[in-house]
């Protein structure tokens, strides 16, 4: 099936991802850190690579686009531009990509056509004809991308009997039922909220920041649990939830401050125990769920508490802090894995805003992906969460005109879909990378190109390579003295299979 009229190409190989799914559920996996021991390298000397590519200005979309062998060349020379990969260093184990579903992708996929509604779940979560998307997050009641505030309960109502989810079963929940469905159940969701209810905040606001009152910390834990429970009823198995959306950041949508200390505490006091006392104990539970600025502050806080930390099964972090000016802060992220190996790390929410019809051919959009995802992978991130994977032809809807861009846009009018270059990107990981693959070693020559690698469970090595010049690179994927060469077009991903 053709899923793009614009040369979308996503054909079978080797590396089409298994249909195993990994909890990472123990908080102390030592096989997140590096394995030096040390072992023999394979022989890879006659084995075919298979390139697959995206490239601007081409019709390649995840295109097979050559096959190479490996042959012996021993040291590389200097002026040999290489990717050098080694699978005996092996580090973190890669839990899965995915993206959220939110009131607003699932209100714009009910307009859709029942034809483009199949196409949208065939494109995001099909292992051979889509991306294979294993990993979802959604809204605990409502956040700026739905229609409008609402919550679970009666205003005041602190025993939480008018607790009822009805609002969610219109569009959300028969969203999410579709989307496991195409992945064979193969789908681990996780749930974050926004802000408690309004009369449980010190600004009686569900908006505009604020904090939780304490005399409500008890009533917002059970509020979670009340969450979970209400969603497997219906068929919806929540493999985890963040503590808070974005806890230092005042918004005009729904938001709530937490400090470093006041998010330990309630985790620690409230949470924490109310999950584990209502049989919710193997819920991964995410702290922080902010940007990498504060990354390492916030999770040195609450990890260095015993107590808290034993709840804790992994750091959350979104990708906006350049709003201050500079680049990314992947070494904040990479500092947090190498002080606490044994709490995970994954990308909870990222996305391009500001949406302009005019500016959804960028390319640079896909390049911010590929960058992210490759730092984040090589800091030690196991999970990568896109924000919303469909949006309308306005960028929404969104209830306070926050509209930003998906890696697909629909027009709800004509049906037509519209595909953008982060879908291709983020498609060059998640559709060959295998949950419970292993990454290794990769270490390119030149910092015109950017690389990750991983060893996937059924034996075949993927290796993404990113080129952002405007010059074309010819490189040697180079594996213990065997390399094979490779033409990297300007502004592309590449994907090596072998």
């Amino acid at each position: 099936m053709k899923i793009h009229r614009r040369h979308f190409l996503l054909t079978s190989s080797a590396a089409v991802l298994a249909q195993s799914s990994l909890s990472l559920g123990s908080s102390k996996n030592k096989d997140d850190r590096q394995n030096v021991e040390a072992v023999e390298p394979p022989s890879v000397t006659g084995k075919q690579v298979t390139v697959y590519t995206t490239a601007d200005k081409t019709d390649h979309r995840i295109s097979p686009t050559d096959k190479v062998s490996f042959k012996p060349v021993g040291q590389p020379k200097e002026t040999q531009i290489c990717v050098f990969v080694d699978p005996t260093r092996q580090f973190q184990t890669f839990l899965g990509i995915g993206g959220a579903l939110t009131d607003s992708s699932a209100e714009t996929f009910a307009k859709l056509p029942k034809e483009k509604q199949r196409e949208i779940l065939t494109a995001y979560f099909d292992d051979k004809q889509g991306i294979g998307y294993k990993l979802a997050r959604t809204n605990i009641h409502s956040c700026d991308f739905s229609s409008g505030s609402y919550t679970y309960v009666n205003e005041g109502d602190k025993e939480l009997k008018s607790f009822n989810i009805e609002h969610d079963h219109q569009y959300r929940i028969p969203f999410i039922k579709q989307a496991m469905a195409a992945t064979r159940g193969k789908l681990n969701i996780f749930a974050s909220p926004w802000s408690p209810p309004a009369f449980m905040k010190d600004n009686n606001d569900i908006l505009h920041g604020g904090k939780l009152k304490p005399e409500y910390y008890q009533s917002w834990s059970n509020y979670f649990t009340k969450f979970i429970k209400a969603y497997e009823r219906e068929g919806i198995p929540i493999w985890g939830i963040s503590i808070q959306n974005e806890p230092m950041a005042t918004q005009k949508w729904e938001s709530c401050i937490f400090s470093a200390e006041e998010e330990r505490d309630f985790l620690r006091d409230h949470l924490g125990p109310t999950l584990m006392q209502a049989g919710l104990g193997d819920k991964k539970i995410i702290a922080w769920d902010h940007n990498r600025d504060l990354i390492y502050q916030r999770a040195s806080t609450i990890l260095s508490d015993p107590k808290a930390a034993k709840f804790v099964w992994g750091i959350g972090f979104h990708w906006y802090e350049p709003w201050s000016g500079g680049e990314p802060m992947f070494d904040n992220v990479k500092l947090v894995h190498e002080t606490f190996p044994d709490k995970h790390l994954i990308f909870t929410e990222g996305c391009v805003d500001s949406f302009d019809p005019k500016r959804i051919g960028e390319w640079k959009f896909g390049e911010q992906y590929g960058r992210s995802m490759i730092n984040d992978f090589n800091s030690g991130t196991v999970g990568w969460t896109d924000w919303n994977i469909l949006l309308d032809e306005k960028g929404g809807p969104n209830h306070v005109g926050n509209f930003c861009f998906a890696p697909v846009h629909a027009n709800t009018k004509t049906g037509e879909l519209t595909y953008l270059s982060s879908y291709y990107y983020i498609g060059h990981f998640s559709k060959f990378i295998q949950p419970g693959a292993r990454r290794i070693a990769s270490s390119p020559s030149r910092s015109q190109l950017l690389s990750t690698a991983f060893l996937n469970p059924d034996g075949t090595g993927t290796v993404v390579v990113m080129n952002s010049s405007e010059k074309t690179a010819s490189y040697w994927l180079w594996l213990n003295g065997d390399a094979a060469e490779v033409n990297s077009p300007p502004r592309s991903i590449q994907t090596l299979v072998f």
